[in-house]
């Protein structure tokens, strides 16, 4: 019974000189899936409010740094993974060190426009009197967003000294996946 009703309706419909394709009602609603963030369609920035900044005075205690993105584009677009990181020292013994990452598993971060996201890079601070081969003093810190090659360039806005492991397996200095 069912079949000769569907087709007295698609008869119908055919005599009435209409083509009509059947479309499942969750694929009309459907919207393409967003594309991953390119470097052009963000913003960047270290976390500067008092709940945010690291505690660089407490020598030999972990400490956290945030950076940020904020999508600038005109579309909603996905973050997944760490960033990358280089921390360019202010003194001449310090060179660039690229930070080791956690092993923290990323999620897959989706922005819609204007809207922003953060990491944390965990830090090692030193006291002052640290013997100057010991410590490194940040100075800007070269920021590429996950799957990016162009990176932001961020002036250190904190101060302090971070103890020099940049050849550690396990430094107290190190970076966590975009959104942690």
């Amino acid at each position: 019974m069912k079949t000769k009703t569907a087709t007295v309706a698609l008869a119908a419909i055919v005599a009435a000189g209409t083509a009509v394709a059947a479309v499942p009602a969750s694929a009309a609603t459907a919207k393409a899936a967003p594309t991953r963030c390119h470097t052009a369609d963000l913003k960047a920035g270290f976390a500067t409010g008092d709940d945010a900044k690291p505690d660089m005075g407490r020598a030999g205690t972990q400490t956290q740094a945030f950076i940020w993105f904020t999508n600038k584009s005109n579309r909603a677009c996905t973050l997944s993974g760490f960033a990358g990181v280089d921390m360019v020292g202010a003194q001449r013994t310090d060179g660039t060190w690229s930070l080791a990452r956690s092993s923290k598993r990323p999620a897959k971060i989706t922005l819609g426009r204007g809207k922003t996201t953060d990491f944390s890079i965990n830090l090692l601070p030193v006291a002052r009197s640290t013997p100057q081969k010991k410590k490194f003093v940040p100075a800007t810190f070269l920021v590429t967003p996950p799957n990016e090659t162009k990176h932001f360039t961020l002036k250190w806005p904190f101060g302090g000294q971070i103890l020099k492991q940049d050849g550690a397996t396990h430094p107290g200095t190190y970076l966590n996946p975009i959104g942690q």
